[in-house]
C-alpha cells in the first residue's frame, strides 16, 4: 500500500528538515563528476562522490607532487576513480543497488609514494526527482 505525502504527514507529522542531493552538492558534501567526463567513460547516469572520497582519492596539488616526489594531477586521479567505478557499475544491478569499487591510489598523507588499495562503494538510487543517480562513497558512509 502506497501513501500520499499528505497521508504520510498526517500519520507522522510534517518533515522536520529535508536535505536534497542538490543541497549536498551545493555544500560540497558531495562532489559532482562533470557530465562530459562521465560520457567519455560510458556512464549515462549522474555520478557524485562524497567529500571524503574526493579528499582521499582525487584531490592532488603541485605541493603534493613536490612532497611525494611523484608526477600526478587531480584530473588523472579523477579519471582513474571514474573508470574503476564504470567497471563496477554492471554489478550494481546484481547486488541490489550497491557494488564494491576497488582501486589503487597514492595516499596524500604520510611519506609513502607507492599506490595503495582502497575499497569504495557505488550506490544506485533515486535523485531529488526520483531519477537514477550514482553515489560513490567509503564503505562506512551512506
Amino acid at each position: 500500500m502506497s501513501m500520499t505525502k499528505d497521508e504520510m504527514n498526517e500519520l507522522f507529522g510534517d518533515d522536520i528538515d529535508v536535505i536534497t542531493r542538490a543541497d549536498l552538492i551545493a555544500d560540497e558534501l558531495l562532489r559532482e563528476v562533470p557530465a562530459d567526463l562521465l560520457e567519455n567513460a560510458g556512464i549515462v547516469i549522474p555520478l557524485a562522490m562524497t567529500a571524503a572520497v574526493w579528499a582521499d582519492c582525487v584531490e592532488w596539488t603541485d605541493a603534493d607532487n613536490n612532497r611525494k616526489g611523484t608526477v600526478q594531477d587531480q584530473a588523472g586521479r579523477l579519471w582513474d576513480v571514474v573508470w574503476m567505478t564504470r567497471l563496477a557499475i554492471n554489478a550494481v544491478r546484481r547486488r541490489g543497488g550497491k557494488a564494491p569499487v576497488e582501486l589503487y591510489r597514492v595516499p596524500r598523507g604520510g611519506r609513502g609514494r607507492m599506490a595503495r588499495r582502497v575499497s569504495l562503494v557505488v550506490h544506485l538510487g533515486p535523485g531529488d526527482k526520483g531519477e537514477p543517480v550514482l553515489t560513490l562513497m567509503q564503505p562506512g558512509e551512506d
